[in-house]
């Protein structure tokens, strides 16, 4: 080999002479000799000292404690007394595989320009060790693959016996990878050109990023655009008229029933009798609407009105969204109020003589708690309709503007929500009772027009109202379709609420129902009272007050005449579609509709 060349001795041993090194390793390596370096003159050999004696006694003495044999070839060499060291590593882990790599390098005395590298790679285990040594060739450092080819491999067992070589691992055998999987670096080899050409023929350009649909997907589409909406607006509009019923039953209905109660009293005067439980509540419900009525005629719209619209657009519209949400409350709570109040009354009319005491006393706390709830129900409707009235008579597109944020705001708070079927049957009867106040609200900037305005106005005043109503209409389609399509509710679900709506039209509708209509039409009807009340005062003739009051009777027997013919024809009606959507359910069992 060319290590074992003439004129070339040790240079520098490494880890030999390391005193450092030694020190810090001293607890877990072994030093051993390598093979010695031969000299091939007279000249060369220089006489070893008793300092090198020592030295040497010791290497000799790590080298019988090593547990690494040495190769034959190693052991030669050291008998003729000529070598360099070479450092072995030894690991004391049980049985695992121990590497050390040991290097001699040697340099020719006469020329310091060459250099040779010599490596030994020691695997040391449990049974043996394989020493694995590399030359380079030719005074330099060569590859890996020239390396192996020069390296002799021998394995020593206590028996003589020798081991294979260790075989290289599965994870780490790139060729054996490129060999099973030849695309492994496709993206790194392909050109441009091939990547673009492979696009353009692999099927959909958006199959990274979409699915293929199936049949569900296309009935949802369909069910999202075109079923879903107009069984949503149908319910709704049926929601409406249900709600204009109770209305107009509020101001026909009522006021008639109340005066045949009064004069069945004074008929039977020497006979008292004790009203029934509908006279009762009729009377509470009277009395309730009467003191809306006579405070709101109290307040002085104009200054609300012009307080109002002293503000900005951005504050305008956080004013209509508060009132919106404190409406949304008091219509919730009203219900319960005056159902609380019928209840006392079917108490009254029915309780025992000896308790009547008590039962009085709660019927007046409930009543007192009715009017005030509806007081200031009453007072938040008002100040809705008239920031609404503000934004339509501004010339600065206010109405637009409060039409997009409220609207979209709504669609914000409610699409993106779960909802269960339930919920969704409630937010369809609030959108009912929603689009009922806005016409309450156009009626007030009806009457207020009417008083105030100058020059052409009802061209206007009918694009705003119909915008305003068209807005409305398409936020709740949108809505209410994507609801179903995010909560995966059919449109079947809608049927279902406009048949359970129509059974309580018909009062057939079992006691324990999960969902009904319940709209309290005492707030709007003050609130078109107070409204309506300076229209019919400034259509008065000016006469003497018999003449004024005749007038006035005329006009209450007018209205009240228009009023109780509207309410038998939306009544009727409403019945009439009532009885025979109820009858389609029921030859068809899953109440679908057919264009």
């Amino acid at each position: 080999m060319a290590l074992r060349s003439g004129g070339r001795k040790l240079s520098y041993e490494i880890l030999s002479r390391n005193s450092s090194v030694q020190e810090e390793e001293a607890g877990l390596f072994y030093r051993s000799n390598s093979d010695p370096i031969r000299s091939h003159g007279a000249a060369d050999h220089i006489p070893a000292t008793p300092r090198r004696k020592r030295r040497k006694k010791k290497r000799t003495a790590a080298v019988a404690n090593c547990s690494i044999p040495e190769s034959p070839s190693a052991v030669a060499d050291d008998d003729d007394d000529d070598g360099a060291v070479v450092n072995g590593l030894e690991f004391n882990f049980s049985q695992t595989v121990l590497c050390s790599v040991a290097t001699e390098v040697v340099s020719d005395q006469n020329s310091f320009g060459a250099a040779e590298l010599r490596q030994r790679t020691v695997n040391a285990g449990a049974g043996g060790a394989v020493f694995d040594e590399t030359t380079p060739s030719g005074g330099g450092l060569e590859g890996e693959a020239n390396a192996k080819e020069d390296s002799a491999v021998e394995a020593a067992k206590p028996n003589g016996n020798l081991l294979p070589k260790l075989q290289t691992t599965e994870s780490l055998d790139w060729q054996r990878v490129m060999a099973e999987d030849p695309n492994y670096m496709f993206s790194v080899d392909k050109s441009p050109l091939k990547y673009f050409m492979e696009e353009m023929s692999n099927g959909n350009s958006l199959r990274s990023t979409t699915t293929l649909g199936n049949e569900k997907e296309r009935e949802r589409v369909y069910d999202t655009i075109f079923r879903l909406p107009w069984r949503c607006e149908l319910l709704i509009d049926v929601g409406f008229f249900v709600c204009f019923d109770s209305f107009l039953s509020l101001l026909t209905i009522m006021p008639t029933r109340i005066l045949m109660t009064l004069w069945r009293l004074v008929r039977t005067r020497r006979q008292f009798k004790r009203p029934s439980a509908a006279e009762l509540s009729d009377f509470g419900c009277f009395t309730t609407m009467a003191c809306g009525v006579i405070l709101l005629e109290q307040t002085d719209i104009s200054l609300i009105y012009h307080m109002i619209r002293g503000q900005g657009t951005i504050k305008l519209y956080v004013v209509y969204n508060v009132l919106e949400i404190f409406d949304k409350l008091c219509q919730s709570f009203n219900g319960d109020v005056l159902q609380t109040l019928f209840n006392s009354a079917d108490g009254l009319a029915s309780c025992p003589t000896e308790n009547i005491g008590f039962w009085i006393w709660r019927f007046t706390c409930d009543q007192a708690l009715a009017v005030t709830a509806s007081i200031i129900h009453s007072f938040i409707l008002l100040a809705q309709a008239i920031t609404l009235s503000t934004c339509i008579v501004a010339h600065n597109n206010a109405l637009f503007a409060l039409l997009v944020s409220n609207n979209f705001a709504e669609i914000k708070s409610n699409v993106f929500k779960r909802y269960s079927k339930e919920n969704i049957h409630s937010l369809v009867y609030f959108d009912s009772i929603e689009r009922f106040h806005i016409s309450a609200f156009i009626i007030f900037i009806l009457a207020q027009n009417i008083l105030e305005a100058e020059g052409p106005w009802f061209e206007n005043f009918l694009f705003n109202a119909g915008l305003v109503f068209i807005c409305e209409m398409i936020i709740d389609i949108v809505k209410h379709s994507f609801i179903a399509k995010f909560n995966d509710i059919k449109p079947i679900a809608y049927s279902e609420f406009l048949e359970d709506l129509c059974k309580q039209t018909l009062n057939i509708q079992p006691e324990a129902a999960k969902k009904n209509l319940t709209f309290i039409p005492l707030a709007p009807a003050c609130v078109v009272i107070r409204v309506l009340t300076p229209v019919y005062a400034a259509h008065l003739p000016h006469s003497p007050l018999p003449w004024k009051l005749f007038w006035i009777l005329v006009l209450f027997a007018m209205t009240y005449v228009m009023l109780t013919s509207l309410k038998v024809l939306i009544g009727m009606g409403l019945q009439k579609h009532a009885s025979w959507y109820i009858n389609r359910c029921k030859r068809r069992k899953h109440h679908l509709h057919y264009d």
